[in-house]
């Protein structure tokens, strides 16, 4: 049986960093996995609890759809004035009302260079407290902290470099071996 994961990137910005790992998870996933990019980050409405009821917006209710069709899901997500970006945030939030991350496997790559601030740190401290009121299940052995740089991702959006491809492919192996 194939695990199917969704992968959700926390940054708009064209040619992110964050992207562009986990397009690289896209290409090293172990046998046995298939993978998916969200691409409607930008998509969705403002959240607004009193929107949070049939019907949906078409955007929310595709995320929502997304992430019940997955079996685990995976994160990718820049740290913006200390916190999670606000498209993000906002992503999440449209998770909470529909149940859909209820005990689903999550993780997630920090790829913050070590001259951040908090290395995304906050971020990923915040990213936690919502996955904990959304009742997600961390896989700790699949998040992980791997540095890219904008000069480790070739033209083609991907990272090239080995050590750094394995480092992904050993946090998506984790994540797959959770189920």
């Amino acid at each position: 049986m194939t695990t199917r994961i969704l992968m959700i990137c926390g940054s708009l910005r064209a040619g992110s960093t964050n992207e562009a790992a986990l397009r690289t998870a896209l290409e090293v996933l172990p046998p046995g996995a298939a993978g998916e990019l969200y691409a409607g980050l930008g998509d969705l409405p403002h959240f607004n609890p009193d929107d949070d009821r049939d019907p949906l917006h078409p955007a929310v209710a595709a995320l929502r759809a997304a992430i019940g069709a997955a079996d685990a899901l995976l994160f990718c997500t820049p740290e913006y004035a200390g916190a999670l970006p606000g498209s993000f945030k906002n992503l999440l939030d449209w998770t909470i009302g529909g149940g859909e991350m209820h005990e689903r496997p999550v993780a997630w790559i920090n790829v913050a260079s070590p001259a951040a601030p908090t290395g995304g740190g906050d971020a990923h401290a915040s990213l936690r407290k919502v996955l904990g009121y959304a009742s997600a299940g961390i896989v700790e052995k699949a998040c992980a902290r791997i540095p890219v740089t904008r000069r480790d991702v070739g033209p083609d959006g991907l990272v090239h470099d080995p050590a750094i491809r394995a480092r992904i492919a050993d946090a998506v192996t984790a994540l797959v071996a959770s189920r």
